[in-house]
């Protein structure tokens, strides 16, 4: 059945064929390269700010809060989650935050930001060509984030690692989602860069979370 809901687009053209997924107009592409570059922007992004030393912090902390919680930030945290999601996820973080303790604010950037992802062997390097700091497995494991310069823009880095291969999630300022996603394509296309499709949920909410 064709979808007939109100769509929303990505400040990043995709790639054809197009598809639709949550409302949103999507890269139906499907890639078999060893290094992709994805454009997550529908994903589900909810910002929270709280005290980094409250109840707030602890209960983002926890095993089960939600698929992905990063902070590069004292007090700031960004909550991912699958296309669509962000009612969901507003909903669970303004649930857990009404018995915190201190000041608490939840919005949703879902619209607002873009979100990439870089995934392969060479991501690394590709990312070297286009930001100061060594953002390499030694530097950067599995799990880190950062804010940081990438291309001239300031970035949020998290490094999430997808079956074994680094991949990295970059987060900025919905205007500035092309040019960084052009400006990455451009920097990888001497390690055989390609673009991939966008896939639903792209991150899973654990059990028991939104």
């Amino acid at each position: 059945m064709a979808e007939t809901a109100p769509l929303a687009r990505s400040s990043i053209a995709p790639a054809a064929p197009e598809g639709v997924v949550a409302g949103w107009v999507v890269s139906a592409r499907v890639s078999s390269a060893e290094l992709t570059l994805t454009d997550l922007s529908p994903l589900a992004k909810v910002a929270v700010r709280a005290d980094p030393l409250g109840s707030m912090a602890a209960a983002l902390a926890a095993p089960d809060a939600t698929a992905l919680v990063t902070s590069v930030v004292p007090g700031e945290w960004l909550v991912v989650a699958g296309a669509g999601a962000q009612v969901e996820v507003m909903e669970w973080v303004e649930s857990v935050a009404a018995p915190a303790d201190g000041l608490v604010s939840v919005v949703d950037l879902t619209h607002g930001r873009a979100l990439l992802r870089l995934t392969g062997r060479r991501a690394a390097d590709v990312l070297a060509k286009e930001c100061a700091v060594d953002l390499s497995g030694r530097r950067c494991p599995d799990g880190r984030a950062l804010r940081t310069a990438v291309s001239g823009l300031a970035v949020d880095v998290v490094r999430d690692d997808r079956d074994a291969l680094p991949s990295y999630l970059m987060h900025c300022e919905r205007s500035s989602g092309q040019y960084l996603f052009d400006a990455l394509l451009d920097a990888g296309s001497e390690f055989g860069i390609d673009v991939d499709g966008f896939r639903s949920p792209g991150i899973q909410p654990s059990e028991g979370t939104p």
